[in-house]
């Protein structure tokens, strides 16, 4: 399963829709990018296929962020995926 975030303007949680497969969440990915880009302000209309009934719209010019994962069973339970920052010496 592969898992889609969304961090949007003014929001403290990421908003995330689920992929059963690599290339349809690589298109996905692909095409909240795009609206990104186009920098012109539409709404963006998401489902879920992990849960059918969940659905989403957003405005494209309130996304700041998208991150593209998938779950694995080796991941630490509670433990959202991310980046790690390391500071420098």
């Amino acid at each position: 399963m592969f898992t889609i975030d969304l961090t949007l303007k003014n929001t403290p949680f990421p908003y995330s829709v689920q992929r059963k497969e690599e290339s349809d969440a690589i298109a996905l990915y692909n095409q909240i990018l795009d609206a990104m880009r186009s920098g012109d302000p539409s709404i963006l209309e998401l489902t879920c296929e992990k849960q059918t009934e969940k659905k989403i719209a957003i405005l494209t010019s309130a996304i700041l962020a998208v991150q593209l994962s998938q779950k694995s069973s080796t991941a630490a339970a509670g433990r959202p995926p991310g980046f790690l920052m390391m500071a420098g010496e």
